[in-house]
């Protein structure tokens, strides 16, 4: 098996972080009653094409968010895979990751290490602020730099408020810029959302079982697919992206029926456990 697969698929998870982080924290600024919590996902294999290597993937992906649009919102978050070949040799990826956005600010501090089989193989940390008509990140790992960016380049949390307000407005397509720290922390993504008809119903679903299901039924839910793409690399012909998530998105920021698609294979996840926080509010 290539190291690069699960290098890959870990990077890739940091996008998907960012995602879920946001859908919690917008969710908390628009829906009343929503509270911080830490939600488990189980993650499987979906498919694999022949020539990936891949014969068997399990994982779980955990965060825990935390904070108010006051105070801004923290995460730590751990996604950990085991990949197995078609020789039956295994390699275990597990990415940590902790982020802080500080929608007062236009601020987005990130920190994340990635071990493949137990060895540290990358390191990220750095900040970003919104400064007049551009953003500038401030990286200190890999390497000290200073990078500048697009104003108009959206933090995580502004991406998925965007995508929710069009999602409100009935709107089924969102394009943007995003920036959320991924692979060496020096990459802008292209992306574009596509939103579904909305739907009502409980959540979980049976086959998702919960302790804190009493809280959350009847919401209001868009199935939403977010492409990311590259727009360092060059393509012939249509333009592909580097993968695409796609999943549940509920307007009181939960979110299930994960599935994460690079193309030559794809991953789901069932949200297992959901443990609901206190809120802290604001207090002025």
């Amino acid at each position: 098996m290539q190291r690069v697969t699960g290098t890959i698929l870990a990077k890739s998870a940091v996008l998907f972080a960012a995602g879920l982080v946001s859908l919690v924290s917008v969710g908390q600024v628009l829906a009343a009653g929503l509270v911080p919590h830490r939600a488990v996902y189980d993650m499987e294999l979906d498919k694999a094409e022949d020539g990936t290597g891949i014969s068997a993937l399990s994982g779980r992906m955990v965060y825990e968010f935390s904070g108010s649009a006051c105070e801004g919102y923290s995460v730590s978050f751990r996604f950990v895979t085991e990949f197995q070949d078609v020789s039956g040799a295994s390699q275990v990826t597990d990415l940590r990751s902790s982020t802080y956005e500080n929608p007062k600010e236009t601020s987005f501090q990130f920190f994340s290490k990635t071990y493949v089989d137990q060895k540290l193989v990358e390191k990220t940390r750095g900040i970003a602020r919104q400064d007049d008509g551009e953003k500038t990140i401030e990286l200190q790992e890999p390497g000290q730099r200073t990078l500048t960016i697009s104003g108009r380049t959206l933090f995580p949390t502004e991406h998925l408020n965007k995508i929710i307000e069009a999602a409100r407005a009935g709107q089924s397509f969102v394009s943007a810029d995003v920036y959320d720290g991924s692979e060496t922390g020096d990459k802008v993504y292209a992306t574009t959302a596509v939103i579904g008809a909305p739907t009502t119903e409980d959540v979980p679903l049976s086959d998702e079982p919960s302790a804190a299901a009493s809280r959350l039924k009847q919401a209001q839910a868009w199935p939403v697919t977010i492409a990311y793409f590259d727009p360092t690399q060059e393509q012939e012909g249509e333009e592909t992206p580097v993968y695409q998530m796609t999943f549940l998105l509920y307007d009181n920021g939960i979110s299930r029926q994960l599935k994460m698609d690079y193309g030559k294979f794809s991953l789901r996840g069932k949200l297992r456990q959901l443990e609901l926080h206190e809120e802290t509010g604001c207090t002025n």
